[in-house]
């Protein structure tokens, strides 16, 4: 995840706290020094929508042996002890869970922050209330465009207007809320869009989420935005951010899922004359280390198998009803999780040889293995060019 307002604008918000502590990217096990990962917990695959892109395969159907409510609590008990710092509620759809709420309170209570990934559609003004009431960090609601083209690509007709409804609800008792936003070939001009959707609904929050290859998003593979797509989409985002922070309007804005994207930005300011600024995001690029899967960042899923991320489920460290969370976390018996705990020495390609490998750290390695088949190959959605990397300078080479 990069803070595109934190590497610009040295704005501190709560994640910023894990992400660009000064030893961060020294961690093995967790987010920061004393720290575990943040953690998502894909607490049900039932959904009332049908996503394309959708990482779970989640649908309206009900799946059998999901954690019970006991068995959630005990999982969050040992998310206490092993010091978590997040906790993210996601699915399928979390509210769809009759004990969402009893859950929720329960990760409050152990001081483990509690947030929500969630459709929106199912946030009436009631349910917004009991959110901000628990104490729900922070509320994302998941956006693929305006109407026509969010309706299409989550499977059900109104899905934006109940999504709306959703906002709208979380704004009025006040509650943090954000966009979560894929970006793909068919809403990627619709960034601005975006950016003037959250500024007139009072928004606070808006994660543009890089396409993973993976449930049904292995489907989009070639419906991802090229290189000169990429960059184009990351201008956007960096004017648009400048803008609000121009206008003095506060609202945080994240990238997430490429971590080439930091890199770009401190390329961008360089060619602009922006020295400081330039000299701020190479600081926090530092810090933070690049992509800590596996390290600053874990996923359970529905049945309590512990996961490197929730788009890589089909590596598998341990269950929680057997052991406990940092037990499972701690243990690099698998040559996966051993190897994300130390990656760099077996990444091959494009990724082992440029010169930002400290500050990306091989970018998403679930995507790498959907192209590929090799899990430590270079990631294919990196869009910065060879001379940019360094590598045409070792090869002699023209570029991409």
């Amino acid at each position: 995840m990069i803070s595109v307002t934190k590497l610009l604008f040295a704005r501190e918000y709560f994640g910023d706290s894990l992400r660009y502590t000064k030893d961060a990217h020294l961690q093995r096990n967790g987010a920061a020094a004393g720290l575990g990962p943040v953690v998502v917990w894909n607490s049900t695959r039932t959904c009332n929508l049908k996503c394309r892109h959708c990482y779970m395969n989640s649908d309206a159907q009900k799946y059998q042996n999901e954690l019970t409510t006991e068995e959630a609590k005990r999982f969050i008990a040992d998310l206490a002890d092993f010091k978590v710092p997040v906790l993210l509620f996601s699915g399928g759809e979390p509210l769809i869970r009759e004990d969402f709420f009893t859950l929720a309170e329960y990760a409050a209570e152990k001081k483990v922050r509690p947030t929500l990934s969630t459709n929106g559609t199912l946030i009436t003004r009631e349910v917004a209330r009991r959110i901000k009431d628990i104490g729900i960090g922070y509320v994302g609601i998941s956006l693929d465009g305006l109407k026509d083209v969010n309706d299409k690509f989550r499977g059900v007709d109104g899905a934006y207007q109940k999504a709306m409804e959703g906002i709208e609800n979380c704004v009025a008792v006040g509650q943090r809320v954000g966009l979560r936003f894929t970006i793909n070939k068919h809403n990627f001009l619709e960034l601005d869009k975006i950016f003037d959707f959250i500024e007139a609904e009072q928004i606070n929050r808006v994660c543009f989420y890089h396409l993973v290859y993976s449930g049904r998003g292995n489907q989009m593979m070639t419906e991802d935005l090229t290189p000169a797509e990429s960059r184009a989409a990351m201008d956007i985002i960096i004017k648009r951010t400048k803008d609000f922070e121009a206008r003095g309007l506060a609202k945080e804005i994240l990238t997430v899922d490429n971590h080439c994207d930091g890199v770009y930005m401190y390329i961008q300011a360089l060619r602009a004359g922006e020295t400081d600024t330039a000299a701020q995001i190479e600081k926090f690029l530092a810090r933070n280390g690049g992509n800590r899967s596996g390290i600053a960042f874990g996923e359970v899923d529905p049945l309590g198998y512990v996961h490197p991320d929730q788009f890589t489920q089909h590596h598998t460290f341990g269950n929680v009803r057997e052991r406990k969370f940092g037990d499972i976390w701690q243990d690099t018996t698998h040559p996966i999780m051993a190897g994300l705990k130390n990656r760099q020495p077996l990444l091959k390609g494009r990724c082992a040889k440029c010169r930002f490998l400290a500050y990306c750290n091989g970018n998403f390695r679930t995507r790498a293995e959907a192209k590929t088949g090799d899990f430590w190959a270079a990631d294919p959605a990196c869009y910065l060019t060879d001379e940019e990397i360094g590598l045409a300078e070792q090869t002699g080479g023209n570029g991409r």
